[in-house]
């Protein structure tokens, strides 16, 4: 099982009881709100805290079912790590929880466990039908909150689905927390609240409050109302801070550290929609905040996206789309380059998109030019991010990477100024495969070739077995797994065994074919 924190996440339709199974599974009433008690439906996030049989304690997001609170429902789905759909036994299957269940296939979140609920008063099997036909790789418990029923075995399955989740607390990164909640403390000022995405927070510690980049620092962490002086990636955090106002911090801002993140105005992205058009304007989901935007199709499953507001988004984040009217969820997909330019569909720009998509190495044919921009606005490139990377300085880090080999690198291990990475992993020479690790791009193509002559060999390849082939640990082995999911390389299994992706396969086919 993960020893690491893990956020579990409910999502279903309105009335079918999210708010009161967590209650009766952590004795929390995650409605805060006098206006949620008076109308008896959850309209803000909520929070509380779970200890599953096995010991480990998840902390928990409410999200609201209503349609009207849809963008809410996204805000809190992007930092959780499993789900927990809430399906009614006397309604089945409704529009949320469709909805729900897209926005989570947008984000990757995969596991979960599927509580049908009152089944106190109506027949489950056929909700749970419905939720295994929606849900086919998940387990449906029928369970009551009222009477008990079922309340230990959903526990019991939740557990089952930890042994196959992985903390994001391992994978080294820069500290990120996109703003659920912002109020003031009596005697303390402004507190934050939000999942902490990557990194770890100190108290103490300065760090960057993001658009506008503005230094604060952390007076005080909680962790579930419970003082820290450090907190981990996949936790729920609360963060009070010095050098700033409340009125100041608005939900979707962000914290991350210095440098690490910047406003970005234009993504390339490989997305997956529905009934998408080009110029169609759609709203984009990422953290806690949602901006619209215009879609420019570059061709296949690539498209670029043109925001009207900056987001805070680096390569490899997630993305959910949704159409402003009628509402509703088109899919979502993966940020291939968060600083990207507003560009044609060049034949050059189309095989340099992907070949990130399909995590293979791009030839270096000069040094890349510098990211577009806004007159008078943060996403210009400071004076340090300005600087053209010298033929010596990538040749550096480029060997640095080459002899890292399979171990991948966080910038801080690099030791390298950020324009000099950006330029490396614009080029192509180097790519980023989870969170802040970077690996040279022969690795990742070599391993790609590894996983597939497996995967063609055996049938399918497992973590264990990846991580033997490579002589090489548990950790740089993820990670090029979950680069190769991300990417579409393969296709991830309940048993966490990986396949080819049809369209790997189909290429392969062809490739012998030929």
């Amino acid at each position: 099982m993960s020893a690491g924190p893990l956020t579990l996440g409910t999502a279903g339709h309105i009335d079918h009881g999210k708010t009161t199974l967590i209650g009766a599974l952590t004795g929390v009433d995650t409605d805060r709100l006098p206006e949620e008690k008076a109308r008896g439906i959850s309209i803000a996030l909520g929070y509380a805290q779970l200890q599953v049989p096995s010991g480990h304690v998840l902390s928990v997001i409410d999200v609201p079912g209503h349609e009207r609170f849809v963008r809410t429902m996204v805000a809190g789905a992007t930092g959780i790590d499993l789900f927990l759909m809430v399906v009614a036994a006397n309604d089945g299957v409704m529009p949320q929880t469709r909805e729900h269940a897209a926005v989570l296939a947008a984000l990757a979140v995969e596991r979960g466990v599927v509580a049908v609920t009152k089944a106190d008063i109506a027949d489950p099997r056929r909700a749970v039908e419905q939720a295994r036909e929606l849900l086919p790789n998940c387990e449906a418990i029928p369970c009551s909150a009222h009477t008990g029923r079922g309340l230990e075995k959903l526990l019991s399955a939740l557990d089952r689905v930890l042994d196959r989740c992985a903390s994001r607390a391992f994978a080294p990164g820069e500290a990120v927390l996109h703003i659920d909640r912002v109020f003031t403390a009596t005697g303390h000022g402004t507190v934050v609240t939000g999942t902490l995405w990557s990194g770890a927070l100190a108290r103490g510690e300065t760090l960057a409050l993001l658009p506008g980049d503005t230094p604060v620092r952390i007076r005080r962490l909680e962790v579930h109302n419970e003082p820290r002086t450090n907190a981990q990636a996949g936790q729920r955090v609360a963060v009070n801070l010095s050098g700033v106002r409340a009125r100041s911090v608005r939900r979707g801002d962000v914290l991350a550290t210095p440098g690490s993140l910047r406003e970005s105005y234009t993504l390339d992205c490989v997305l997956e929609l529905e009934d998408a058009q080009h110029a169609a304007i759609v709203h984009i989901h990422h953290g806690t905040r949602d901006v619209r935007g215009r879609l420019a199709a570059l061709g296949e499953d690539l498209w670029q996206l043109r925001l009207e507001r900056p987001l805070l988004a680096a390569d490899g984040d997630r993305l959910v789309l949704r159409r402003p009217s009628p509402p509703g969820t088109l899919g979502g997909g993966v940020v291939l380059d968060a600083s990207a330019q507003r560009r044609g569909r060049g034949l050059q720009y189309l095989e340099r998109l992907r070949r990130r998509r399909d995590g293979q190495p791009e030839p270096i044919s000069g040094l890349p030019a510098a990211p577009s921009g806004r007159a008078g606005s943060a996403v210009n490139a400071g004076p340090r991010e300005a600087l053209a990377a010298t033929p010596g300085e990538l040749l550096a880090l480029e060997r640095r990477l080459r002899e890292a080999g399979t171990h991948p690198l966080t910038p801080q291990q690099l030791d390298a100024a950020p324009h000099v990475l950006r330029a490396l992993t614009t080029s192509g020479a180097a790519i980023r495969i989870s969170g802040q690790l970077y690996v040279h791009a022969e690795v990742v193509l070599a391993a790609r070739e590894l996983v597939i002559e497996l995967i063609e060999r055996d049938g399918s390849v497992t973590l264990a077995g990846l991580r033997n082939e490579l002589h090489a640990s548990r950790k740089p082995a993820q990670a090029l797994l979950e680069h190769f999911d991300a990417t579409r390389v393969t296709r991830r299994l309940p048993d966490d065994s990986r396949i080819l992706s049809p369209r790997t396969a189909r290429e392969r086919v062809i490739k012998h074919e030929r």
